[in-house]
């Protein structure tokens, strides 16, 4: 008997130690903080400044770094379809919800500036984006303050041979950077992303020809692909990227959504099984994590700036004055003697 109420007690201990590794929601290695956000406010927080400006509207993927109280945004703007120069805008806010546009915006037009991402690493920023017009090629700018910029060039990215890659667009840049090695991922008109690192910044080398992360197989993602963002949280990677499935019925268009998956190596990715975390007809894309010192942010950027919480989970309501309602008692565990 003794031995039976000891095995029942650690088979017990070990299904709650179990529980608590996969989380409240049972999402495993997806915890609920990194996935189930929702809208606050309901409203974009930043937009085109509309006509008469030169960003009559925004476009891509923008970049938010919190640094100490200050929020600072940077964003590509343009006029109309037809603009021959994307250029580069940048704002800051108190509280990433009320944005104020940089009065000497934009701060970079010399060159083509689309869909960037910003890494501040030993004092300097390093802006990774697409350049040279509808060809989508992966460039590289530097700055001290983040308003200053100064274009080093296009990324020299080489198969896992050494060989150049295929001529093409590969866009959609993003860096991450540990050990003194630099990681960017990039696609390839939308149709996987590739990881290249680098040692020096100067030369880009694929750690395999093949994408890390494929399209599909789910709807959401099967025709689409192009990475965000990543993130390292409790000894794992997190990569925010956006999908796009089969255009509309009679249309050709495709509604983006964002979606998350995880590695440990940066190399062999796990979709989130619940992707996307917004439902398809909001069409939210190019989305990133901001973390405000308690929590982390989801901000969605493609073609208007929506700010999104953790959701909270419901508060269980004290019984009635007078009531019968006795609240619930957890389970008692045998204990072994």
């Amino acid at each position: 008997m003794r031995v039976g109420l000891l095995t029942f007690g650690l088979l017990s201990l070990f299904l709650w130690a179990e529980s608590l590794a996969l989380g409240q929601d049972g999402a495993g290695v997806f915890p609920k903080e990194l996935v189930d956000f929702v809208p606050d406010p309901k409203e974009p927080v930043f937009t085109g400044a509309g006509p008469g400006h030169w960003d009559v509207r925004i476009r891509e993927r923008g970049w938010i770094l919190r640094e100490g109280d200050l929020y600072r945004m940077w964003y590509t703007g343009f006029e109309h379809d037809g603009s021959p120069l994307l250029k580069l805008g940048y704002a800051t806010s108190p509280d990433g919800i009320r944005w104020t546009r940089y009065d000497k915006n934009p701060i970079y037009d010399e060159h083509w500036v689309e869909d960037m991402m910003v890494v501040r690493h030993e004092g300097t920023y390093y802006m990774f984006a697409e350049g040279e017009g509808k060809k989508d090629q992966a460039q590289l700018l530097i700055s001290a303050d983040g308003i200053k910029w100064k274009r080093v060039g296009r990324l020299d990215v080489r198969l896992s041979s050494g060989e150049p890659i295929e001529p093409g667009p590969y866009g959609t840049p993003t860096a991450w950077v540990e050990n003194n090695t630099w990681y960017l991922f990039y696609e390839r008109r939308d149709l996987g992303i590739w990881l290249a690192t680098s040692k020096d910044m100067k030369v880009w080398t694929n750690v395999q020809d093949e994408p890390v992360i494929q399209l599909g197989p789910g709807e959401y993602d099967k025709e689409q692909v192009a990475l965000n963002q990543i993130i390292k949280y409790n000894g794992r990677y997190y990569a925010y990227y956006h999908g796009a499935g089969a255009p509309l019925p009679g249309t050709r268009k495709r509604l983006w959504c964002t979606c998350v998956a995880t590695s440990k190596d940066l190399i062999h990715w796990e979709k989130y099984e619940k992707n996307p975390l917004f439902p398809l007809e909001e069409d939210k894309s190019s989305g990133i994590l901001v973390h405000d010192g308690k929590r982390f942010l989801l901000y969605t950027m493609h073609d208007k700036v929506y700010r999104h919480v953790p959701r909270e989970e419901p508060k269980a309501k004290p019984p009635a004055p007078g009531s019968d309602e006795q609240p619930l008692k957890q389970p008692i565990v045998p204990r072994p003697r």
